[in-house]
């Protein structure tokens, strides 16, 4: 089973959760920017969040089912639709052979992704199947190709009340190892200040801007170079703060005031252009329980699954359907 991809936008690649034990010979992570939509998409869909899907970028494409087949759309919400018919985001849905799946442009976030029945079955390098465009492990998805799925049985036309990640808002941090550089008063200055994303991002790094002053540690310029993740809040020469995402560096010499927490990157990465943003200094303690409370509520994911019920005036073929069976009496 696969899509025909008919057409498709310049940022769109196969992720997964990412590969991980490579930091010491130079390779991050890479992976899904939203992970919270790759078990969004298991749910709906009732398989690991571990098997892969297409990360949409800006804007979507345009697919043609070969077979019967599942999908479901998570993350940032797109236009959708199937052969002309609207279909809703956060859901499920099944696609039958020579049915097209337009998916058109962003209308709040940054990421969107399209999942299929079984997980896209891709070249499996290093123990994923994530492209990794900086460092050149595998490619963006063009124009011809096929996304093939893997074996698949079960459900669709299911759906998700979609997390709240894609306005901004606050990102819970902890301090970096470089967090003691930066004096008390910039430190709080940090923690109040007003923030907002910048137009400047990719899957490496997103920067967000202030209308006030720059945040500069003490000697940041003998700072050597150490390793870094994704979350790291690194503080580049004009004290501008950059977040670095799953394709960031693995080293790197700019001071880190702070770290996002795994469980609100979701949400960093989600903010669109001007979105706002403040920062919330947590303790290590804190930041476990939020963690833990993070992983458990992914668990429960499939106890929040519910039917979608489809607007009549969206089933083309309503008149197939038996909507009444038997007989019915006005008197009885």
């Amino acid at each position: 089973m696969s899509l025909i991809v008919h057409q498709i936008g310049p940022a769109c690649a196969i992720q997964d959760q990412g590969r991980t034990g490579y930091l010491d010979q130079g390779l991050s992570r890479s992976g899904a920017v939203d992970t919270l939509a790759l078990h969004e998409g298991a749910a709906l869909l009732g398989q690991s969040p571990e098997l892969a899907a297409l990360e949409m970028a800006g804007m979507g494409g345009t697919f043609e089912a070969t077979q019967s087949m599942r999908i479901a759309l998570t993350g940032a919400r797109m236009q959708a639709s199937i052969d002309g018919s609207p279909v809703a985001w956060n859901a499920s849905h099944h696609l039958e052979p020579g049915q097209r799946l337009v998916i058109g442009a962003l209308l709040q976030g940054n990421y969107g992704y399209l999942h299929l029945g079984g997980g896209i079955d891709s070249e499996v390098f290093l123990g994923s199947r994530s492209a990794h465009l900086t460092a050149r492990i595998g490619r963006a998805v063009k124009s011809g190709d096929r996304l093939t799925c893997g074996p698949d049985a079960g459900d669709a036309g299911l759906k998700l009340p979609p997390s709240e990640r894609f306005s901004g808002g606050v990102l819970r941090v902890v301090a970096s190892f470089q967090t003691s550089l930066f004096d008390d008063a910039t430190l709080d200055r940090f923690a109040r200040t007003s923030f907002h994303r910048g137009a400047r991002a990719n899957r490496m790094g997103m920067q967000v801007n202030s209308d006030g002053d720059g945040f500069a540690a003490t000697g940041q310029l003998n700072i050597l170079s150490e390793v870094i993740t994704p979350g790291d809040i690194q503080m580049t020469g004009t004290g501008d703060p950059f977040i670095l995402l799953p394709e960031c560096q693995t080293t790197g010499g700019y001071p880190r005031i702070a770290t996002v927490l795994p469980c609100d990157m979701p949400r960093a990465a989600q903010t669109p252009a001007g979105g706002a943003i403040t920062f919330e200094f947590v303790s290590m303690e804190q930041a476990t329980e939020l963690h833990a409370a993070f992983m458990a509520d992914l668990t429960r994911l499939t106890s929040k699954v519910e039917a979608l019920v489809r607007d009549p005036h969206d089933i083309p073929d309503l008149l197939s359907y038996q909507l009444i069976s038997g007989v019915i009496s006005a008197t009885d």
